[in-house]
């Protein structure tokens, strides 16, 4: 019998989150059918198997966490053949029983924004600074949170054209805690927020009826664990590039359609009305 953690990517678009559920397609529901299809395992308790953290529907992920045990020789790319593409096995490490991924050194997350109205990065990283640090982050998850306190360690944003990215680094996350965080400092590039009113918001004896970013621009990138390093499989991480490539095709293309039909309702105002059916 071993135990092994599995580094786990994949394209979250299609699926309604990680957590498995009856009747919807989840990446922990993928991931059990194949190593059941391969016969890894039976069933998820028999083998100890256990996440390091659930995302929600439509976020996407380079390096989430599931472990497990068996006794059969685990390999890579034969759990990659019974997955969908969007999902997969990227890395492997040997571990000790008593191993449980959701107790992280550290979680890495990145957000992905596009800036078309001109946003003020000073203002958004002058508001970041107040969030780095241990502090209640009631406001930015549900009100019933028992443990709202968390340490984030480090927020980075830097801006390549008309593309921002928010890199955030901590041990654990709230529920849609990333998501919340990022509409804030959105607000604040657009002036609607003054960064210096974060602390308020840190403020549990006030509710603030917040609203998260869109699930599509999160990336969980990585968690990190103590004394623990992944093998990373080359092949199996050429054929998710190949993936990801198929995907922002599709993708670029469907947003070049878009944007054409934009700009031509833009220089065409009010000619809506001359077009014949």
């Amino acid at each position: 019998m071993r135990k092994v953690a599995l580094k786990i990517a994949y394209i979250g678009s299609n699926f309604s989150g990680f957590q498995r559920q009856a009747d919807v397609p989840t990446v922990e529901g993928e991931i059990i059918k194949a190593l059941q299809e391969i016969e890894i395992i039976e069933s998820p308790d028999a083998t100890d198997f256990s996440i390091a953290g659930r995302t929600d529907k439509g976020v996407h992920a380079l390096g989430n966490v599931v472990a497990l045990r068996s006794e059969k020789e685990i390999r890579i790319n034969q759990i990659n053949k019974a997955l969908p593409s969007e999902v997969q096995v990227i890395a492997k490490a040997p571990v000790h029983f008593g191993f449980r991924p959701r107790y992280a050194l550290r979680r890495y997350y990145r957000y992905i924004m596009t800036d078309f109205e001109g946003l003020d990065i000073a203002k958004m990283l002058m508001a970041s600074e107040y969030m780095i640090g241990t502090h209640n982050f009631l406001n930015f998850s549900k009100r019933s949170e028992r443990n709202p306190i968390r340490t984030v360690e480090s927020i980075n944003i830097s801006k390549n054209g008309k593309t921002i990215i928010t890199d955030v680094v901590g041990q654990s996350f709230l529920w849609k805690m990333v998501r919340k965080m990022m509409m804030v400092l959105y607000q604040c590039g657009k002036g609607e927020i003054d960064p210096e009113r974060i602390p308020d918001y840190l403020n549990p004896d006030f509710t603030h009826g917040l609203k998260p970013m869109p699930a599509s621009g999160l990336i969980l990138m990585d968690v990190e664990y103590k004394n623990l390093k992944f093998r990373y499989d080359k092949y199996a991480g050429d054929l998710f590039i190949s993936t990801l490539k198929e995907e922002f095709e599709k993708t670029f293309n469907k947003a070049m359609v878009e944007q054409s039909m934009l700009q031509t309702m833009i220089e065409l105002p009010g000619q809506i009305n001359n077009f014949q059916v």
